[in-house]
Parts: structure tokens; sequence; C-alpha cells
């Protein structure tokens, strides 16, 4: 018996579908039906033949090549593919050549910090600053392959220096200034940096946070370091003994320019969660980025001129990578810097209200605090202007789904998307031309060669598998920092089935198209045989009231013959016992998921331990339970909240 498709959420407007920039590329390429529209005939032919497909995204973007390339694919090796050999280009050069949106007088930034500090930024004011801090980074000897590295939060200086950095072929990496000191050291000491750009604190949830002791010990930690900038942004008047002050930094105009470089030079560094061993160094070239950020923003999002594009991140986020690149197709980029939750859950969407963002992006975890709030965002703010939901780090819920049509509006996309550092992108997502469906993703990406592969390494469709990519993407890793012979990179994508990059996640395709990500493939639930993703299981338990987080173990071993125990650890609200709501968590989960999934013991904790980036740390937790010393289950220094990790310690197997 066929399934049965689940309630669909959203449908496209007839006449903005037509005008969207997807099916303008459709049409202009012809592989999207008469009106453009075809969704699945235009990314059957997009992975039937990237080669085409990509050269078509660099002609119908303009892509700026000052060397043309000599193909658009010269190998399809996995790893190993070569997109456009002997091309030259720079990013920065797309975000800041003038173009539709991108005038002198046109807005590029809007950013606001937590305590009402707000400032627009013109496309002439930003090419200018960028300018200066080129001159900058110059005077200090900065030139094509050196590192820049921030130390800052999400803010117009830091755009900044990083697109300063992109037009010289510098290489850039940042973190959030709310890592820890061992952290960033982890990160930034891999990659020798030349200059360090710093802020002396930040904002949080209404107190202010000193970093100068942290910086002036990553001084003392990076030899390579030629100079270190300090960026007033906690006090205006902050000095640090050593470094440059930002006013001396950016003191000098400076020409704009750019270099070429080629395609997959690199553009800049970010790093794997890092929760055991040291963070992996992901490096993306400048032509990968340029061309999957065009597509996925202006085809995808549909974004463009007039736009304006927020979404919720740290600088050690990919996101913020993402974010930023709105400004490729020409939209108004809106930078926030701060808690999302200060003074509470309706501070974004006044947000929203105040600078009428078409787009706004945010975490699932978010979408799912509001919920759990009760807040009604469309009764807060007019949010007239929005038009699309973005969603990613996690699963959303079909509460969330139902909570976005209900509580924000039932004319907003929901855009639920995912995808990863890896590619700084996504590999299934929304689109303007498909309608959504109740707790499903639209469909894969174009160019995206997505499938489900079952334990023998064969596509399955309607059931739960392997994450895959069976095709190059042109922002797949160029390389792993200090990895020259690949042996990492092929180790992390590649092992289990040779030339296919396996993602880590468990995903359904639908006969629809559509897909459910279901959570990290190696924290499954395996119970009985039946495997079961995560993130069902939290959309279960986190529904009760009472529980304010959670935390799902399956201690059954790899390849054992024998099942462990399956273990739920909770945070309960204030005022809630685990006594009284116990017996209804455990009836709700085998009516909703199986009997199977109801776990041997629930167990209070006070906080789950969970990543820099925010993400549940499941397999570390696992391998604590197993036996596997801490140190080397996980990196301390990878985490937000490494005290979280103490009751897990005390049932650690002897």
């Amino acid at each position: 018996m066929a399934e049965q498709a689940p309630e669909v959420m959203w449908t496209p407007d007839p006449a903005q579908a037509e005008a969207s920039g997807l099916a303008q590329f459709g049409r202009w390429c012809g592989h999207g039906g008469p009106d453009g529209m075809d969704y699945a005939a235009l990314h059957g032919w997009s992975v039937a033949d990237p080669a085409a497909f990509w050269g078509c995204v660099a002609d119908f973007f303009g892509v700026r090549f000052h060397e043309p390339p000599t193909a658009v694919l010269g190998s399809t090796d996995m790893p190993g593919a070569q997109w456009f050999p002997g091309a030259t280009l720079n990013y920065a050069e797309h975000v800041l050549t003038v173009a539709p949106g991108r005038a002198d007088d046109d807005i590029a930034v809007i950013f606001t910090r937590e305590d009402g500090l707000e400032r627009l930024v013109s496309h002439g004011e930003l090419r200018d600053a960028v300018g200066r801090a080129r001159a900058g980074l110059v005077a200090q000897g900065v030139g094509v392959g050196d590192r820049v590295v921030a130390l800052a939060p999400n803010s117009t200086e830091t755009l900044v220096c990083f697109l300063a950095a992109a037009s010289l072929g510098a290489i850039w990496s940042s973190c959030s200034p709310d890592f820890g000191a061992r952290a960033v050291h982890d990160r930034f000491a891999q990659i020798e940096p030349s200059v360090l750009i710093a802020v002396d604190g930040y904002r949080y949830g209404g107190k202010p946070h000193d970093i100068t002791a942290t910086v002036q010990a990553l001084r003392g930690q990076l030899p390579t370091l030629r100079a270190t900038v300090l960026v007033p942004y906690l006090d205006e008047d902050a000095t640090l003994d050593g470094a440059l002050s930002w006013r001396e930094f950016m003191a000098d105009a400076g020409e704009l320019a750019f270099e070429p470089v080629p395609f997959d030079h690199p553009l800049w560094v970010l790093y794997s969660s890092g929760t055991t061993g040291l963070p992996k160094g992901i490096v993306h070239g400048h032509g990968g980025i340029v061309l999957e950020h065009l597509k996925v923003l202006r085809l995808h999002s549909d974004l463009g001129p007039g736009d304006r594009f927020f979404w919720f991140t740290t600088t050690g986020w990919m996101m913020w990578n993402f974010l930023i690149g709105g400004l490729l197709v020409g939209s108004t980029i809106v930078l926030y810097d701060g808690n999302p939750g200060h003074p509470d859950l309706g501070t974004l969407w006044r947000l929203m209200e105040r600078h009428r963002v078409t787009y706004m992006g945010v975490s699932a975890p978010f979408v799912h605090a509001c919920v759990k709030a009760g807040l009604r965002p469309r009764d807060l703010a007019d949010l007239g202007a929005l038009r699309t939901i973005g969603s990613t780090g996690a699963p959303l819920s079909t509460d969330g789904f139902r909570w976005i049509a209900d509580a924000v509006g039932e004319r907003v996309q929901i855009a639920s998307v995912s995808g990863g550092t890896d590619t700084c992108t996504a590999f299934v997502g929304s689109a303007p031309t498909l309608p959504v469906w109740l707790g499903e993703i639209s469909g894969p990406t174009l160019g995206a060669a997505v499938a489900a592969f079952d334990e023998d390494g064969r596509p399955v469709v309607g059931e739960v598998g392997e994450l895959v990519i069976t095709k190059p993407m042109p922002s797949m890793p160029v390389s792993f920092w200090d990895d020259p012979d690949g042996l990492r990179l092929r180790a992390a994508y590649y092992e289990d089935f040779p030339g296919v990059w396996r993602h880590g996640d468990w995903i359904k395709i639908t006969p629809r198209g559509s897909c459910v990500i279901y959570g990290r493939s190696d924290s499954t639930l395996n119970r009985g045989g039946v495997r079961m993703g995560t993130s069902e299981f939290y959309a279960v338990v986190e529904g009760f009231d009472e529980v304010a987080d959670s935390l799902v173990i399956d201690t059954t071993a790899l390849g054992a013959t024998t099942e462990g125990e399956l273990l739920c650890f909770v945070v309960l609200a204030p005022g809630a016992s685990l006594g009284e709501v116990e017996p209804r968590l455990r009836a709700a989960l085998r009516a909703e998921l199986s009997p199977r999934h109801v776990p041997n013991r629930f167990v209070v904790v006070e906080a789950v331990p969970r990543t820099l980036n925010g993400k549940k740390c499941e397999v570390p937790v696992k391998k604590i339970l197993a036996g596997v010393d801490v140190e080397q289950a996980v990196s301390r220094e990878a985490l937000a909240n490494p005290d979280a990790l103490a009751p897990f310690l005390g049932l650690a197997r002897p």
C-alpha cells in the first residue's frame, strides 16, 4: 500500500513562482519545462550532467573569470574532482563590484546588537572600508595564501576584514568570541595565522564579557602572528599592549583590487565540531563557494536585489559564511549579535518587523523554544514583509511546521534545510516552485545527487537509509588542512562507499521527491532491529512542557549480538518532577514510536552536553557510557558546557 502524503503546509503562488530566479534559470537553460517550473526535470538534468549544469550556473550569473576555464569538470573523481581547471577569479570581487542591488547608496548591511546599537552600511561605505582594511593587511605583509583569523562577533568589522583578506587571496578563519581560549587555539594554531583580528569583548544576555585576557593568551600561543588588531567592541576606548588599534589599522584609504586566484584556491577554513580530537580544518575554494552560494541563495532562496536576508548565527558556525553570501545576489544582509532570547523570545521577531526582513533563518531548536513558550510572533510584530523562514541545525519537528504556519503566517514558506559545514551549503532544502509537506524537506537542491543507501549500498525510496552524494559538487572541500595525501578526507567521507560521499545522516526520500532527515546515523536507535533517528525520539519527549531538554543514548555496542540499555536523560523544567511526568513519557513513546523505543531508564541531569555550535553530544556520551576514557571520547574544549559531562562519567561502564 502506497504511503499517504502528509498535509501540504504551503504551496507556491503561481505568479511568484513563475517570476522566481529558479523559474528564470529553468527557462534560460531550457531544462525546466516550457515555464521553467518543472523542478523534477531541472534537478534530474542537474545531476545527470553536472558539467553542463554548473557551466550554465556560471554563465547565468556572469561569474567573473579573469582567466577562463579550459573545461567545466576536468575530472569527476570523488574525491579529486577538478572544477573549472585553469580558471582564476576572486570571491570578494563578486560581492564588491557594482551591480543591481549594489549601487553606492544601496544598503549592504544592517547591523544590530542586543543592547540596541544599530548601524546601516551602504555598499559605497562597505567598499571604502574593505579598501582600508585591505591596505591595513598589506601593511602587515599579508598576501596570497597567508592566513587571517578573527576572534570576533557577527559584526560589520568582521565582514570587512573577511572581504579584505579574500580580495588579497589570503585565507580566512573565524571563531565566535564566546569560544574558550583552548578551543580557539585548537583551531587557529593549526593554520599558522599571520594576523589576528580580535574584539576586546562582547555582550550576551544583558551582560558584558571582557575577553582581552583570552586575546593576550592567544597571541602568546600563535608564534606566526605578525600583528594583532584590536576592535573596540565592548569599550570604545579599549587598548591592548602590543596590538594595533582598529583606528590605526583602518587609517589609510586603499585601492579596492582583487587578486585573481585559481578556482580551488582556499577562501576560508571552517572546522568540524572537534568533539573527538582536534577539529578538522575544512578548506573551501573561492570558485566552489561563489557558484554554490549564487545557486542556493538566488535559485532556492529566491533572494535578490531589494530583499533583506537574516540568519541568526555566530562567526563560529558555517551559517555566518552562508549569510554573508547574500551580498553575492544583491540582497541586504541583516547581522544580529547577541542572545536571541534576551530580553525575551520576541527579540528576533521584532527585529524582523523593524527592518522588513524578507527571509528569516534560525535554528530548529529556536523554533522549538518558541513553540514551548507559546509565542505567537504574528501578534507581537508586523511580519508582512516576511516571505520565508529557514530552519537548520537539527530536524524541524511537525510541531515546528504547524507552529510556523499558525503562529507566524500561513503564507510564509517553511524552508527546512539540511547540509553541513563540510560543503557550506544545503544538500536538501526548499525551492520557490515546490510545495512544503508537513514534517518534510521539499527536495534535494540542484546539483546535489542525493540518495538514501541501504547497508549494501543500494539506493532506496520510501525507506530510511544513509544520506549519500553520488556526484561531485563544487563546494565539496578542496582538502582538509594539513592532510597532504588526503587520507583523513577519504576516511571522513569515502570509506563506506568508495567513490560516494557518505554524509553521516539518516534520510528517507519519499516517492514525491521530498525527504526527511532523522539525525546522525552513528547515533541511531536500533531496537529489536527497528532503526530510528534520534530526532523522532526528541520530538516526542521534548513535546512535554515538563522537559526542557533531553538526550537519548542506545548503549548497544556496534556489532553486538545482545541489546544494551536505552537511556533517556532529561533536563526538567522548573517545578517539574520525573515521578509525575515519566509515566506519561513512557505512554507517549510507546504509542507514537514503538514499545521497543521506550527507555529502560529515565535519568535527570542538569544539562545536556553540547558542542560550541549547540549540537547535542550523542556519540561522545555513548562512548563515555561504554567506558571509553573521557579524553579519548570527547575534547572538553569543543563543548559549550563541559561540566555537563559529570553525571555521564558517574554512569560510565567500569
